[in-house]
């Protein structure tokens, strides 16, 4: 893959094999920020699971203190109007019962970033479950986006929520916020992360559950963490 001049020479700034800390790892990150836009700031975790395994596939959720820093757009799937007014009501950016589910069904367009439903709703659902299951929106008892209290999912979401799941080669990637944050801010949602990914810990993994770490921004280099 070809890499930027500017990547190249951010690169040159880490000392070769060295692990660095959280607090260090931040400071070298808003050091060599490349992009003239608010990047991400995200961490990457290597677990010893075998994803293959689905007694060992991670999934968890944790509301991070200082958010993510990303507007996001919820949409809520119930099939009363009290459910529906009090998601509005939340900050839910999109509602609707029966003809949600059916537009999405004829037209295929998605225009948010989670999807919560109540339990009566997840049946419905079925008939959209091969559009929301690819772009991993399907509501999901485990994550809390299958709930009876629509509202306190909704505002979760909206203070800062998050779910994460391990992917296909055992991995687990998530947005810990921008690097407009303060090193303080960022450190936190870090730390406030790793304590609820241990805690997804699967029974059967024997010795060290995560194997590596590195963080990085949008546009700049990893930096391995210990």
């Amino acid at each position: 893959m070809h890499r930027s001049k500017r990547y190249q020479e951010n690169v040159q700034k880490l000392e070769k094999n060295k692990i660095y800390s959280i607090d260090e790892a931040v400071d070298l990150l808003k050091g060599v920020k490349n992009g003239k836009f608010d990047e991400t700031v995200e961490a990457h975790f290597n677990l010893n699971i075998n994803p293959e395994k689905s007694e060992q596939q991670v999934r968890g959720n944790v509301e991070l203190p200082h958010g993510t820093g990303k507007t996001v757009k919820i949409a809520v799937f119930a099939d009363n109007e009290k459910a529906l007014a009090e998601a509005k009501k939340s900050g839910a950016a999109v509602t609707g019962g029966d003809s949600l589910v059916d537009e999405i069904q004829k037209k295929g367009n998605i225009d948010f970033d989670v999807a919560v439903a109540t339990p009566e709703m997840m049946p419905k659902l079925a008939k959209i479950a091969k559009i929301l299951g690819p772009k991993g929106l399907m509501p999901n008892p485990k994550n809390e986006t299958v709930t009876g209290d629509v509202a306190k999912a909704v505002n979760g979401l909206l203070k800062g929520k998050i779910n994460f799941k391990s992917d296909k080669t055992g991995n687990v990637h998530v947005a810990l916020g921008k690097i407009s944050f303060e090193r303080g801010a960022l450190k936190e949602n870090y730390e406030k992360f790793v304590k609820a990914l241990e805690k997804t810990k699967p029974s059967g993994i024997k010795g060290k559950f995560v194997k590596s770490i590195s963080l990085s921004s949008t546009m700049g280099p990893g930096i391995k963490l210990a």
